[in-house]
C-alpha cells in the first residue's frame, strides 16, 4: 500500500476574517453546533495532549461535557496519566478533528479541577454501568486480565444493586480554561485557512490569520 496515494483535495469551504466571531468561544459554539446538525460522529470527542515530567507528550481522545466562556470540562480518574501529568505541569492542548467538514479546532490553555459539587452533578447523569465502571477501572494501572476486571465489576454490581452510587473520591472533572484558539479550515492545494485567536497582556482576544 503506497500512502503517497492517499490524497483527497478540501473543497467544502473557506474562512474569512470577516465570518468569525470576536468571541472565541461563540466562534466554537457555532461550529460545534454546525458538527452536531450535521450528523459528525462523536462531535465532543477531542485528543488532549499533555507532558509529563520528563517532558515526553502524551494524547488520548477524551469526551468534552460541558463548555461556557469559563472553559471546557472532561472527566477521568484522578489517578490516571492524564491526570499524573497534570498535577506536574497543567498546561494541556485539545484537538477537535471534524473531517466530514474538513475542520480542525485547537484550544489550549491550562486544566484545573473542578468542584466535587459539580463532578457529582455530572457523575449522577452517567448510566448505572458507567457510574460502576468508575469505582472500577483504576485508570492506566496494569493488570493482569480482563476477567479480573469483569469480576470486579460485578462485585460492584452487587455492592450497589439499590443503584446508590457514590462518587468516587479519584474521579472526577478538569476545565481547560483556554489561552489559545486556532480554527482550521482545508482548502484546495493545500491551502488551508487558519485564524488564531490568543489573549494578550490585556486580556482581549487578538485575531491573526496565520500561513497554512
Amino acid at each position: 500500500m503506497d500512502l503517497f496515494e492517499f490524497r483527497n483535495e478540501y473543497l467544502k469551504g473557506g474562512l474569512e476574517r470577516r465570518d468569525l466571531d470576536d468571541n472565541p468561544f461563540k466562534q466554537f459554539g457555532k461550529w460545534f453546533d454546525h458538527a452536531c446538525e450535521c450528523k459528525v460522529k462523536e462531535p465532543n470527542a477531542m485528543a488532549l495532549s499533555t507532558v509529563d515530567s520528563a517532558g515526553a507528550p502524551s494524547s488520548r481522545i477524551v469526551l468534552l461535557k460541558s463548555w461556557g466562556e469559563d472553559g471546557f470540562v472532561f472527566y477521568t480518574n484522578y489517578t490516571s496519566k492524564k491526570a499524573r501529568d497534570i498535577s506536574q505541569n497543567n498546561k494541556v492542548s485539545l484537538l477537535f478533528v471534524w473531517i466530514d467538514l474538513e475542520r480542525q479546532l485547537r484550544i489550549d490553555g491550562a486544566a484545573e479541577k473542578v468542584s466535587a459539587a459539580e463532578s457529582l452533578r455530572y457523575f449522577l447523569s452517567r448510566p448505572f454501568g458507567s457510574r460502576i465502571g468508575a469505582w472500577v477501572s483504576h485508570q492506566s494501572s496494569i493488570i493482569t486480565s480482563r476477567s479480573l476486571l469483569e469480576m470486579q465489576f460485578d462485585k460492584m454490581k452487587r455492592k450497589f444493586a439499590d443503584g446508590k452510587i457514590p462518587l468516587p473520591d479519584f474521579w472526577g472533572g478538569y476545565k481547560v480554561v483556554p489561552s489559545r484558539f486556532e480554527f482550521w479550515q482545508g482548502r484546495e492545494n493545500r491551502l488551508h485557512d487558519r485564524f488564531e485567536y490568543k489573549l494578550d497582556e490585556n486580556g482581549i482576544w487578538q485575531i491573526s490569520r496565520l500561513a497554512p
